[in-house]
């Protein structure tokens, strides 16, 4: 079925186009009788603007896009909600990209985006990207850009993050406050500010309770922050340090996977190890003991950082100066049985 136009509505009425295009905006200057008429045909003929004139000549496209690493993490599905509630109040669509922690598809989403002509770009960066030359091509092009969570420090745009550092160093220095002493680390990749900020947080933590720092007491985990990576490093860490008592990990899903191996071979949470993650994913208060953490406000997250992705936007179409926002929002530590 052929869509109807403004041609057809208006040879039907036998008015011009102008006069059609006007009725259907609710111009003063055309008749209420004429206005009825326009819409009476235009909704039987189920006319619908073509929305690609539309952004040409307003040099709109009314789209965003949202690159995420990952859409399966309880995390990014808060921010997500939080992204598409301020989308949705101001009829804009949103394009959702997940980069699979991969650095050369973030780059290729960037460049889709930008071939799309999207009014503005939402990033969390991927577990492998350590080069920004993609997000100065944003710049670049002057489409306003937001980077959420995990940030690159040296790109001069609006950052909304939280501030791992501390929420790391209130983690460990609980445990320590808890009796814990021989306190483990299973913390994210080398290139993520975020986890780079999580080791240093518990870092400090240790020595600022003089607590002595035992390089041997980090592991790494290398499969995306997954469950795996938690099982994994269980095994590791109860062969090669026994007495370990508490284990503070860089995500739920990674803690989660600790707690499941430890179940498995017998080993009482918390009467023998403690553990504590990152995030307040919705897991944590089902799982068996139940997960203390850190509650990261995905949803907060999400509505900043589309807020002020949508102002810079505004500011942008109105010639009005940019003036970029670094927003740190607050953590807190819910306690549960895990410790």
């Amino acid at each position: 079925m052929k869509d109807a136009t403004l041609k057809e509505i208006a040879t039907q009425l036998g008015i011009s186009i102008t006069t059609v295009s006007k009725a259907l905006k609710n111009y003063s200057d055309v008749s209420e009788k004429t206005k009825k008429a326009v819409i009476n045909l235009a909704t039987e003929l189920n006319y619908t603007p073509n929305s690609f004139a539309v952004n040409l000549r307003t040099k709109e496209s009314k789209t965003i896009g949202l690159i995420i690493p990952t859409v399966v993490h309880h995390f990014f599905s808060n921010v997500i909600e939080g992204i598409l509630e301020e989308a949705e109040k101001r009829n804009y669509m949103v394009i959702i990209l997940q980069s699979n922690e991969n650095y050369e598809l973030e780059k290729k989403q960037v460049a889709l985006l930008l071939n799309k002509r999207v009014d503005g770009i939402l990033i969390s960066l991927s577990n492998g990207t350590g080069e920004f030359d993609h997000l100065k091509t944003i710049l670049a092009n002057k489409t306003p850009l937001v980077l959420f969570d995990k940030i690159a420090k040296i790109i001069n745009c609006s950052k909304v993050t939280i501030n791992d550092r501390k929420a790391a160093y209130d983690a460990v220095t609980y445990l320590i406050k808890k009796g814990y002493k021989k306190i483990a680390h299973f913390r994210g990749s080398y290139l993520p500010q975020n986890a780079i900020d999580r080791f240093l947080g518990y870092k400090k933590a240790l020595e600022d309770n003089n607590i002595v720092y035992d390089s041997s007491l980090v592991y790494l985990c290398e499969n995306n922050l997954d469950f795996e990576d938690g099982y994994e490093n269980a095994k590791k860490i109860i062969a090669e340090h026994p007495d370990i008592d508490a284990i503070f990990a860089v995500t739920d899903l990674v803690a989660i996977g600790i707690i499941k191996y430890f179940n498995e071979i017998g080993i009482p949470i918390p009467k023998q190890i403690a553990v504590f993650g990152f995030s307040n994913w919705f897991m944590s208060s089902i799982i068996s003991p139940k997960l203390t953490t850190i509650d990261q406000p995905g949803f907060e997250i999400g509505k900043k950082s589309a807020t002020i992705l949508f102002d810079e936007i505004h500011s942008k179409k109105n010639n009005e100066p940019i003036v970029f926002q670094s927003i740190e929002l607050e953590t807190s530590i819910i306690e549960r049985e895990s410790t």
